[in-house]
């Protein structure tokens, strides 16, 4: 394992989405757990507060430290520590990882990671600028890094931690210097990794233009985040997604949208397997019930199967994704792509569709 801190001896385990963990001794939690303690870092439960696992990090260090470090002992007075984190760690955890051993290594918060940590709390929620160049910034590069890599679960998961702390590493540095990690290229320059990855993300353009021509283009009439009534909103529906920025370029897609504002609701499956349903903060919209009427028809599925495990969508019950997006269990579901669409669009109240 690729060690940037030698002071702290670690292990890593990784548990299924939406696992449940209680606080350990010598134990870490981050990005899932669905509880907030000492040595419990969630933040996809209803109670939570509205900040991603990261920014959780750097505004409650406490339950890092006194959970590991109890009395100020330094990184080097304890025995190996465990981290868990959920499997394909993400930006969000591999950031929360390297925020933690950070602070476990310092004991402090610097002003490096509150910069690294808000920049992580933006493209965690979705609010990248829409104007940002997407290969000028670290979210999108460290996607194009772990893209198509055909490998073990275990193994690929071993190797995001190595690359995502080498990459957390570079950025914090960036940031406690006063560099921008919005949108810069030059971060990138020089290292050839990560110079193909920046390449990987605008060839990825070309794909989400085949995705687009494909997919199923349609009009929804979505909740308002805010006060009562529905905005009609671009939807669409793609059937086993080849870009990895899809939802990215999407939102950006002004000339393919049918009402000229880009496709606030996107609806993709990868590989006939996970099925993600989210919308576009800056729409003004949520999901609020879908995940419901999926769950119903989860259920009604199981019944018909015989099947007593009535499998459970997230629909975003917390209050930083705010009902904003939907996802299918990590078992996997009964229902078709058809039968997903389907529900989707008597949610939305379909205005119009075109092929």
């Amino acid at each position: 394992m690729y060690a940037i801190f030698k002071a702290v001896n670690v292990r890593y385990e990784f548990v299924a989405f939406g696992t449940r963990c209680a606080p350990q001794p010598g134990r870490l939690v981050l990005d899932v757990g669905r509880d907030q303690a000492p040595g419990v870092l969630d933040h996809h439960f209803p109670e939570a507060e509205n900040e991603c696992a990261a920014s959780l990090v750097v505004k409650h260090p406490e339950l890092v430290l006194d959970h590991l470090r109890p009395a100020g002992r330094p990184a080097d007075a304890f025995g190996p520590i465990t981290i868990v984190t959920h499997v394909l760690p993400d930006f969000d955890a591999l950031a929360a990882v390297f925020l933690s051993l950070r602070l476990l290594e310092t004991g402090q918060v610097d002003e490096g990671m509150r910069r690294l940590a808000a920049y992580t709390r933006t493209v965690d929620a979705s609010l990248l600028p829409p104007t940002i160049d997407l290969a000028a910034t670290p979210y999108a590069v460290l996607r194009a890094l772990f893209a198509g890599v055909k490998k073990p679960l275990d193994e690929i998961n071993a190797d995001r931690i190595v690359e995502g702390l080498r990459f957390m590493k570079m950025l914090h540095a960036r940031a406690a210097e006063g560099g921008d990690i919005l949108e810069d290229r030059t971060l990138f320059s020089g290292i050839d990794r990560y110079e193909q990855a920046v390449r990987k993300v605008e060839g990825d353009n070309a794909w989400y233009q085949g995705d687009a021509h494909h997919a199923r283009k349609i009009m929804l009439s979505l909740p308002k985040t805010e006060g009562n009534g529905r905005i009609l909103v671009d939807g669409l529906i793609v059937v086993d997604a080849h870009s990895f920025l899809l939802k990215e370029w999407a939102r950006r897609d002004r000339d393919g949208s049918p009402l000229g504002r880009g496709f606030s609701f996107v609806y993709s499956n990868y590989q006939g397997l996970r099925h993600s349903l989210g919308v576009d903060p800056a729409a003004g919209v949520n999901l609020r019930g879908l995940a419901e009427v999926l769950n119903e028809l989860e259920a009604w599925k199981a019944a018909a199967m015989k099947k007593q495990d009535p499998l459970r969508w997230y629909g975003g019950e917390c209050p930083f994704f705010n009902y904003r997006l939907v996802v299918s269990p990590h078992e996997g579901t009964r229902l078709s792509f058809e039968e997903i669409a389907g529900a989707v669009m008597r949610f939305g109240a379909v205005a119009a569709s075109t092929a």
